[in-house]
């Protein structure tokens, strides 16, 4: 029932009721004068009518006046709005599209024609879905079933403009509701063509610098024992003499090589590791064992201690976990003297497993905490740095985390937190 018919019902209504009681108040008023003044009596009956035609209209008058204002001024605060509406909708830097409930286009923005290629008058009353590259529309039509439910709905899909560009949009469907009846979906489509060949030419650009960087890293790296063997190939292409010092250095030059070569394989490769679940506690003991003999014969004292009773179950690669394991206790070894102290110990805290590794050797200042696991860059004389890269690695395939305490001539405790494997 529109507004107009309301005012209308409500005036009759009033009419009737003044009618009424005009009815009733005059009879008992002419009733009484009949009896005490004929006269009066006759000019009342005369005059009434006009009386109540007077009356009446002074009163509907006012009441039609007051509805009909407040009716003006809804009319005029509906106006702005919609005049509101048509700026949001006509100057939207975004594409805007207002379907029905079937999805058919109702109307659609400058933007969206640019977009699409096609103007307004051409799509109204035809379905939305055309325009979708025909391996998404089934997607589509979920994301606007789903917003026909009064969800809002954002997804990305491509389209097919007028001169046949593939074009990667991202959507927002935005149901329509007026007084809780749904009538349609708002389609909000913003073109990201441009913006994901601008990511995919910087994360082309990051890799080439990646590579650039690793490539000069390498080359620096393996020039010195190169010169060194090339130098010694020299000397013995001179001398036609094989002297055993220069050959056991150049063997050690060739060890240098093959090791650098051989981490920046398991730095580089993609690993599809198969984890498992295995006892953490028993694998450390492994360690422990097999660095025990090294540190003996460095005259470094090791231990190791576990500080729970139960085991510690993680999901890992026990190869990969030793290795790393390994990684930080060689760094140790190095970093302390003689009759120097190395501490191993297991503990598991909340839903992970701790290992600890400390050691009072030379410690490390903040600029070096700061670029921990870079590779190539070690303090150490023969070091790469792509040990503690590789622990890393390996550290983030498990979704765990590795922190470094160190301070200069003090010692360092590395600590590693790997969540617990779920009991089944």
């Amino acid at each position: 029932m529109n507004q107009s018919h309301k005012i209308a019902i409500k005036v009759a209504i009033i009419y009737i009721i003044i009618g009424v009681l005009w009815i009733i108040i005059t009879d008992s008023f002419s009733m009484t004068q009949a009896k005490e003044d004929v006269q009066t009596y006759a000019m009342f009956q005369h005059s009434k009518g006009w009386m109540f035609i007077f009356i009446t209209g002074i009163f509907l008058y006012i009441i039609i006046r007051y509805w009909t204002g407040k009716m003006l001024s809804s009319q005029q605060e509906f106006n702005l709005k919609d005049e509101q509406y048509q700026s949001l909708f006509k100057h939207n830097p975004d594409c805007v599209l207002e379907l029905n409930l079937e999805g058919n286009v109702v109307s659609i923005n400058p933007e969206a024609e640019k977009l699409l290629g096609h103007q307004s008058d051409n799509l109204k009353g035809k379905n939305a879905n055309h325009l979708i590259n025909w391996n998404e529309s089934e997607k589509v039509s979920v994301f606007f079933t789903q917003s026909l439910q009064g969800e809002a709905v954002k997804f990305e899909t491509t389209i097919q403009n007028m001169s046949d560009e593939k074009r990667i949009i991202r959507v927002t469907f935005l149901p329509i509701i007026v007084q809780t009846e749904m009538l349609g979906v708002y389609a909000i489509v913003r073109d990201i063509t441009e913006l994901r060949r601008e990511e995919e030419l910087m994360i082309m650009s990051e890799k080439l610098s990646v590579i650039g960087h690793l490539a000069a890293a390498v080359a620096h790296e393996i020039r010195n024992p190169l010169t060194s063997l090339k130098g010694f190939v020299q000397l013995m292409d001179m001398t036609k003499e094989v002297n055993p010092i220069h050959s056991d250095i150049m063997l050690k030059e060739i060890d240098r090589i093959n090791i650098i070569s051989s981490e920046l394989l398991v730095l580089g490769k993609k690993q599809d590791v198969a984890l498992c679940k295995i006892d953490l506690g028993d694998c450390l003991q492994q360690v422990y064992t097999l660095m025990k003999a090294e540190t003996n014969l460095n005259n470094i004292e090791m231990g190791y201690q576990v500080k729970k009773a139960e085991p510690v179950y993680i999901m890992a690669d026990s190869i990969e976990l030793k290795q790393m394991v390994i990684n930080i206790v060689k760094n140790s070894i190095e970093a302390v003297s003689d009759n120097g102290k190395i501490g191993i110990s297991l503990d598991a805290i909340d839903d992970y497993a701790v290992i600890s590794v400390s050691d009072n050797g030379i410690g490390m200042v903040p600029e070096r905490l700061k670029r921990i696991g870079e590779p190539f860059y070690s303090t150490k004389e023969r070091g790469t740095g792509i040990g503690l890269a590789i622990c890393q690695k390996i550290i983030h395939r498990l979704d765990g985390e590795m922190h470094f305490e160190s301070e200069k001539n003090k010692g360092t405790t590395v600590t590693i937190r790997i969540p617990l494997a779920t009991m089944l």
